[in-house]
């Protein structure tokens, strides 16, 4: 494949992408037994379809109310009432681990002289924290939280962040995400986009689709040209 030229930033999804979602849950699968799978799964769908019901509903509160919101519907539609397991596993999100190829791959993508960025969902306090605990603080310039603009991916005004923060055009953004939507609409608004499939996802039926297909993080750097 042609190296992507005229790239001047890295700009990546967090939750899925950077951090691995299901390690909140896996950190108490002892206590929740053989639920402990289908308990992460349904807590990561809740928490994105909260996302996208409130965004059309105009009824926006942060990531960590969407984050509880669905990990209690999970819970529940498990039969499962323990405060104790509920506050640590959303406590959890503070310090949730960072995927093994991302600390090497941002600091190779600075190595190289690429800004990088996160653009989440995520309020500001939870990106903060998960930055800090995963060592990934000093490899990221900006942050960048749909609560600046109030409403959550895959709105235009969320990527439009990226654009102003970052000082650049969207054709001039790589932009990274392990969520096939949330490329497909990345794409769509003009991003140079790479789809990292962590979880074996079909491609979307939506405007838009990736440049690339990638399976790991560090197979993004061999896309991108030397600086």
């Amino acid at each position: 494949m042609t190296e992507w030229t005229g790239i001047r930033a890295c700009v990546f999804d967090a939750y899925g992408t950077l951090f691995d979602i299901h390690s909140p849950t896996a950190r108490v699968a002892d206590e929740l037994g053989e639920k402990s799978q289908s308990i992460s799964d349904l807590w990561r769908l809740k928490q994105l379809q909260y996302t996208w019901l409130r965004s059309l509903m105009n009824e926006y509160v942060d990531f960590w109310q969407v984050t509880g919101d669905g990990l209690d519907y999970a819970l529940a539609a498990h039969g499962i009432d323990d405060p104790d397991i509920r506050q640590r596993m959303q406590n959890l999100y503070l310090t949730i681990d960072a995927y093994e190829d991302a600390v090497p791959t941002l600091t190779a993508l600075k190595e190289r002289g690429y800004a990088t960025a996160i653009l989440s969902n995520g309020s500001r306090k939870m990106l903060d924290s998960a930055v800090k605990s995963s060592g990934l603080e000093p490899l990221l310039d900006k942050l960048l939280s749909v609560e600046e603009v109030g409403i959550y991916k895959p709105d235009k005004r969320v990527y439009q962040l990226a654009v102003d923060h970052m000082e650049a055009s969207p054709d001039q953004i790589c932009f990274v995400s392990a969520n096939a939507w949330d490329c497909s609409a990345g794409a769509n608004f003009g991003f140079q986009n790479a789809h990292i499939n962590r979880f074996s996802q079909p491609p979307e039926r939506l405007p838009g689709a990736p440049r690339a297909v990638i399976k790991s993080l560090s197979d993004l750097l061999p896309l991108l040209a030397q600086r």
